[in-house]
């Protein structure tokens, strides 16, 4: 339209200043509108001026007037914080050195998380010789209960291994307390280095409040996809991008993230081959680029893997291959799982949530109907999968990538196909839904999946919506 209106000028051999050609592109019809300005001229110029334009409109044009700016034409402000992305950092080899390695890691990381909320502390070597009430830090190699109801923990740090036992009165009697964790104790020393705790300590996340931005973009969460599976909602998927191609602009829906199990797999679980649409793993993946084709262009969108998708089972996982990823769009983001993203200046943690199976197993109270109660269960261990040995393979890292040594503003998970949102202590959390309805393995385990719901995070304001298909 630029041309359009400089031609139109240069056939009368007139020219138009910047701040008239501005003035002129703002108007509906720019076109019709230079050539009746050019028609109404009375005197005799060269070049067109803004005061021009403004007189033909008989001063109803103020100088409050501005060019127009066209919405969402803004470049994404979106990175991977540094530290955080597995992919291309792999370097373990399974030898024991390296699991030593991630374990130190782990525990140095929260250790000195723990330190800053309880101050001073002691080795546990130390601290089982001395007669006083003494603060150490260890990782819960084992929780049990005696045959008298107490709880006997063992505890580990770099310098030793001490039991610790909690009264079967004391209020921390019942807290949910894990293998693997790591934990702050108050006690003091009984005969035989055994600390009588009175106090459990946890890093958790501070409580803050979420301060309001001037960011007006939106993000939404788009987790296990399942393509490939003859249980994919094409329908509901259908009448989300139709939504999107209606409304993302006018919202600022700039972001989508989508937090793994985006195809549906191979050889996943016993009999999968029964309930595939697509078999080769190949074309699942083809077929989801041809899914995310349809979603408008300018919305930036992060993929991970989950553990149907074809990257190593063990966590943290590397972002998918080029050979299943080359007919991806370039605004698709592909990254490790977990991963850290800052938005606009947010700080999102987004995780597939394989570990949720181990919550469930372990712990009583813990159910796939409230992953979001999983999830704080997290934060307050500041680790993701904190269990060693079960459904979860971990792999040895030079650094553990679940600890969570960032506070989120946003914490996403899928992988239990629920959809949810709560603020706790001031983040956002959210269960990501799927798209994919229910299948024979989970109507066999009596699961009913929450599908095709999007939830929306504004960036600005904090607030949540829960958008159904």
């Amino acid at each position: 339209m630029r041309s359009e209106v400089l031609n139109i000028a240069a056939q009368r051999n007139m020219f138009l200043s910047p701040d008239a050609l501005e003035l002129v592109l703002s108007e509906p019809e720019p076109g019709t509108f230079i050539s009746n300005i050019l028609s109404s001229m009375t005197r005799n110029t060269m070049v067109i001026e803004k005061s021009d334009i403004l007189g033909f409109l008989g001063g109803a044009v103020s100088k409050e007037i501005k060019p127009v700016t066209p919405r969402n034409k803004k470049q994404p402000d979106i990175s991977v914080i540094a530290g955080t992305d597995v992919t291309g950092e792999s370097m373990c080899e399974g030898k024991m050195e390296d699991f030593t390695r991630y374990f130190m890691s782990r525990y140095n990381t929260i250790r000195d998380i723990l330190r800053r909320r309880m101050g001073t502390v002691m080795p546990i070597e130390k601290a089982v010789t001395v007669n006083r009430e003494v603060q150490v830090i260890g990782m819960v190699s084992e929780s049990t209960i005696t045959k008298n109801g107490h709880r006997q923990l063992k505890l580990e740090d770099e310098s030793g291994m001490c039991k610790a036992i909690i009264m079967k009165d004391s209020p921390h009697i019942n807290d949910i307390i894990v293998n693997d964790e790591v934990i702050g104790v108050v006690g003091s020393r009984k005969d035989g280095g055994v600390l009588f705790a009175t106090e459990i300590i946890r890093p958790g996340v501070p409580s803050e409040i979420w301060e309001e931005s001037d960011s007006v973009s939106s993000v939404a969460f788009l987790s296990d996809i399942h393509v490939g599976s003859h249980t994919f909602l094409e329908k509901r998927w259908d009448n989300m991008v139709r939504w999107l191609k209606e409304n993302a602009k006018k919202m600022d829906l700039d972001y989508i993230i989508i937090p793994g199990d985006v195809v549906d797999g191979i050889g996943i679980f016993p009999g999968q081959q029964e309930e595939l649409s697509i078999d080769d793993i190949y074309f699942q993946y083809h077929r989801l680029a041809e899914y995310l084709k349809d979603i408008p262009d300018h919305i930036k969108m992060v993929l991970q893997p989950g553990n149907h998708d074809a990257v190593r089972p063990a966590e943290p996982q590397p972002a998918l291959a080029e050979v299943f990823t080359r007919s991806f769009d370039s605004n698709v983001m592909l990254t490790a799982n977990p991963v850290g993203l800052n938005i606009e200046g947010r700080t999102v943690l987004t995780y597939h949530g394989r570990s949720i199976d181990d919550w469930v197993a372990s712990v009583q109270r813990l159910t796939y109907n409230d992953p979001i109660g999983i999830m704080k269960e997290m934060l307050e261990r500041r680790h993701l999968a904190p269990m060693y040995g079960l459904k979860t393979a971990l792999a040895p890292e030079k650094k553990d990538y679940l600890v969570i040594d960032k506070r989120p503003d946003i914490f996403v998970t899928g992988h239990v196909h629920g959809a949810g949102s709560i603020e706790h202590k001031g983040i956002r959390l959210i269960a990501a839904s799927t798209w994919q309805d229910q299948t024979e393995y989970q109507r066999m385990h009596n699961f009913n999946p929450e599908p095709a719901v999007m939830p929306i995070v504004h960036l600005g304001t904090g607030k949540t919506t829960m958008k159904g298909f």
